[in-house]
This record gives C-alpha cells, sequence and structure tokens, in this order.
C-alpha cells in the first residue's frame, strides 16, 4: 500500500528534512521558466509539507544534459519561478551532493524549501548507482516522491535511494496520477482510446495493449500512415515506418479477433512540403508527392462521434503537426471532442497536452496527466519502478 501524504504530515514532519523528488523539467530560456504547468502541479505537495513545517529539500532533473554540468540545464529559473508561485523565498544549490549541497541543507529551517541543482548532472543518477543515491539519502529522514513523469524510470533519486528514508510516501500529484490512470486499466465502456504522434514504434506496446482492451481505437498523426501502407493503401510521400509494417498488420488483426473498432484516417490535410504557408489541400485519396500532415474533417467528425458516446476515453499524441497552424485543425477538433465528451477522460502528456492547454480545455478534461512516457507505459500494464519502490518501502 502506499502512503499517502497526509497519513505521512499526520504522523508529524515539523522540524524534520523531508526529500521531496518532483518532476520539474519545464522550458527554460534567457534565465526564465517558459510552460510552468509541471511546477504548478507539485505546489499542493510542497505547500502541505511547509505548512506543517517539514524542511523541504526539493530535488528534479531537466533536460538532457547527458551526466555533465551545462549551464543551461539548470533548475536556478525554476527556484526563482516556483519562489513567485509558493509567494516566498526559495532557495537554491548550485550541487545536489556533497559538501555545499550539505551545508546548504543543514541550514534549512521548518517551512523552507531549498531546490537542488539538476541531477542529472551527474550520470550516476541515471544509472541509479548506490553511492550517488546514499549521498542524496543524507539530505533527509523522509522521503516523498511527487514525480509521476519519472516514475518509470529506475533512477538513483526515484528508486535506490528510497530504502535510505525512515518513512516514504506518494505525494498528492503522484497519487492523483495512480487514482485518474486507474481508470483506464479497468474502464467503464465504451472505452475510446484516441493515439497520435510520429512513430508507430513510440506506441507499439501502447496499440497492443489497447487492441484487446479499447472497445474502440482511433488513429491519427504519421504513425496512421504505417498503418494505412499496412493495408495496402496509397501514402504518397507521408511518413511510413517500413520496418514496423507487420506490427501494424499484427494489431490491425489483433482488434479484429477481440472485434473491437480500429479506425484510421479517411480523409487527410495534405502538402508537398513540411513547413508554414505550404499549399494545403483535403483530399481523400493522397496523391504522390503529397504527405498527409493532420487528419481530415471528416475523420475528426467521426472521431468526435466516438467521443460522444464513450464513457472513458484515453488521449495521447496530436493528430497533425499542431505546431503548425494549417496542420492544427484535427487535434483541435479532437481536444474539444474529449473536452465536450461526458466521459471520465483522460489526456497522457506530451504534445496532447499541450494543445489542451493552449485552447485551454485543461478544466473540462477530467484528468491531464504530466507524465505522458509513465502514463503509457502505467495504462499499458507494467509496473512503474518509482512506485514499486514506495510500495516495497519496510
Amino acid at each position: 500500500m502506499l502512503q499517502t501524504l497526509d497519513e505521512l504530515i499526520a504522523r508529524g514532519v515539523r522540524g524534520q528534512r523531508v526529500f521531496v523528488r518532483a518532476d520539474l523539467n519545464v522550458p527554460t530560456k534567457d534565465g526564465r521558466v517558459g510552460d510552468d504547468t509541471r511546477i504548478r502541479a507539485t505546489l499542493p505537495t510542497l505547500q502541505k509539507l511547509l505548512s506543517a513545517g517539514a524542511r523541504v529539500v526539493l530535488a528534479s532533473h531537466l533536460g538532457r544534459p547527458k551526466g555533465k554540468v551545462d549551464a543551461k540545464y539548470s533548475l536556478a529559473p525554476v527556484a526563482k519561478r516556483l519562489g513567485e508561485l509558493l509567494g516566498k523565498p526559495v532557495g537554491f544549490v548550485a550541487a545536489c551532493i556533497g559538501p555545499d549541497a550539505e551545508a546548504a541543507v543543514a541550514k534549512l529551517r521548518d517551512g523552507e524549501v531549498l531546490l537542488l541543482e539538476n541531477l542529472r548532472f551527474h550520470a550516476e543518477e541515471e544509472q541509479n548507482e548506490p553511492g550517488f543515491a546514499a549521498s542524496l539519502a543524507k539530505h533527509a529522514e523522509i522521503y516523498v516522491n511527487d514525480a509521476f513523469g519519472t516514475a518509470h524510470r529506475a533512477h538513483a533519486s526515484t528508486a535506490g535511494m528510497v530504502p535510505h528514508a525512515k518513512r516514504v510516501a506518494a505525494g498528492d500529484l503522484l497519487r492523483a496520477e495512480l487514482d485518474h490512470l486507474r481508470h483506464v486499466l479497468d474502464p467503464a465502456r465504451p472505452f475510446l482510446c484516441l493515439l497520435g504522434g510520429a512513430k508507430v514504434s513510440d506506441k507499439l506496446a501502447v496499440l497492443e495493449a489497447m487492441a484487446r482492451r479499447a472497445d474502440v481505437i482511433c488513429i491519427g498523426g504519421a504513425m496512421a500512415y504505417t498503418f494505412l501502407r499496412a493495408q495496402g493503401l496509397p501514402v504518397g510521400s507521408s511518413l511510413v515506418e517500413a520496418e514496423r509494417i507487420e506490427d501494424a498488420q499484427r494489431i490491425l488483426a489483433a482488434a479484429k479477433d477481440s472485434g473491437h473498432k480500429l479506425l484510421l484516417p479517411l480523409d487527410h490535410v495534405v502538402a508537398q512540403k513540411l513547413e508554414a504557408g505550404a499549399e494545403a489541400k483535403v483530399v481523400r485519396t493522397i496523391p504522390d508527392g503529397w504527405m498527409g500532415l493532420d487528419i481530415g474533417p471528416e475523420t475528426a467528425k467521426a472521431y468526435a462521434a466516438e467521443a460522444a458516446r464513450a464513457k472513458t476515453i484515453f488521449w495521447n499524441g496530436p493528430m497533425g503537426v499542431f505546431e503548425i497552424d494549417a496542420f492544427a485543425k484535427g487535434t483541435e477538433a479532437v481536444a474539444h471532442a474529449v473536452a465536450d465528451s461526458p466521459a471520465v477522460s483522460v489526456v497522457g502528456g506530451g504534445d496532447s497536452l499541450a494543445a489542451v492547454n493552449r485552447l485551454g480545455l485543461a478544466p473540462r478534461i477530467t484528468h491531464c496527466s504530466t507524465g505522458g512516457g509513465a502514463s503509457l507505459e502505467f495504462v499499458e500494464g507494467r509496473a512503474l519502478p518509482g512506485v514499486v519502490a514506495l510500495e516495497n518501502h519496510s
């Protein structure tokens, strides 16, 4: 059983150091945070701990510095933005282990928070190296994981350091993610799965799981063209993963054998170049020299009809190249359809979540997941190392 944050606090945290692993992997540029959604998502956990008098040692990764110090991946701008959102100063130390970090942690007082520097400045973090995990564990007696976005990784800060803690708990964000995503594992039916994105290989495991579990699967994005090619249909110069044709055929067969519907685009928004301002048109059959860059209006209408009938919806991945306005209408239509549906709806992170936020539809979605990869692995039915570590703590 996972201990909740409220249960942890009820046993007392005042004056105790609490290591909080959060997911503060947000875009930064010129020393400023761009989208602060992930920072806001962990505020409830931090506010509860600080109000209860805990001394919070906060840790996260940012970007992919590949185990080396890289100033563009510093968490310093995150500390500043977090302080603005909390309405109180947030300390920052340019290290996560070693004398400087230990000295900064030792100065913490009740109700204060210190953000450590990027964990991934050390290769040992992703290697789950025992010595590095033990060094992190020195900072606190209590461990709280609120980083659902990295719960599918067995890293030092998500798994390796957990056995060193005297007490552990799931943060409010992690708990909420698990509670909502369980609706997808045991869905009210009809259960609709909307999957988009560029490559079948990125979604292969979840496609195979949903072919057996979902009543209806609607596929968009470039990966739809691998499926269309698998059916022998013309796709022009659209992106196709030739090495995944057989996988697509197997998934189509699995859905058919299960008596489930797997829907592919009926029409397409196509262009000869993937660039803003390129001539675009809607076609049912993609001509040579043209590439599909979005689902067409007929497809969007069909997918929206499935959303209206569904009682559970899981959506991960855009329907087209939504960064370019001419190829964003399919993703926008699906976002509105999911928001309008009376179903329990879960949007699984990544670009689909960005689209929902851009359109201001997040309040009408049951749950917007902060973890794209983690949410996919969870709905595939796989155990998440970060969650298992908490469950196994004695």
